[in-house]
């Protein structure tokens, strides 16, 4: 019944394209598997258990560790060439305030800005780009993207990843400002 149902409504959607676009050739409605038969290459045991070993730790549940604001608080007021404060919210949030010291890296732009060399990485964002090892504490306005951030971070090779769970909004409510 079902697929009988899912035919129908490709087989539907077909015709609508072909009636709106003046197209007469068929459209395709069903995946299809190209090449499903070859076999991979051939690889050595012990690389096929490495690529396992590390397929399977970035599939692990992993969480940044978590900073406190008094530890945030310290970190902004003794900023380091060596550790990043990184706010990963998006430029119109940013307008509210940012956490002293700390320089913007939208979340949706991280995973592609961690792949730029870092020439092209400093030219866009203004700063340079951060080392795999180096220390990266990612904020945001309630924590959510900034754990989102540090689980893209991980999963591209950086290793010093912190959490400012309480992130903006933490921030400013001990800092006594109010956010718009």
């Amino acid at each position: 019944m079902l697929r009988s149902t899912l035919g129908r409504s490709l087989v539907t959607t077909a015709v609508r394209y072909r009636a709106t676009s003046q197209i007469t050739r068929v459209v395709i409605g069903r995946g299809a598997r190209f090449n499903s038969t070859q076999t991979p290459p051939a690889r050595s045991e012990e690389e096929r258990k490495l690529r396992n070993k590390l397929r399977e730790e970035l599939l692990e549940d992993w969480t940044a560790p978590i900073l406190s604001y008094e530890e945030v608080k310290q970190k902004s007021q003794e900023p380091s060439e060596d550790a990043y404060l990184i706010d990963v919210r998006e430029p119109d949030e940013v307008v509210q305030g940012m956490i002293p010291s700390a320089v913007n890296l939208p979340l949706s732009s991280l995973s592609g800005a961690l792949h730029l060399d870092g020439e092209q990485f400093q030219e866009k964002y203004g700063f340079k780009k951060p080392a795999s090892d180096q220390e990266v504490v990612f904020y945001c306005r309630s924590g959510m993207r900034s754990a989102s951030a540090g689980d893209v971070a991980r999963r591209n090779g950086y290793k010093n990843i912190w959490n400012y769970k309480g992130s903006w909004l933490d921030w400013t409510a001990r800092e006594g400002k109010t956010s718009p």
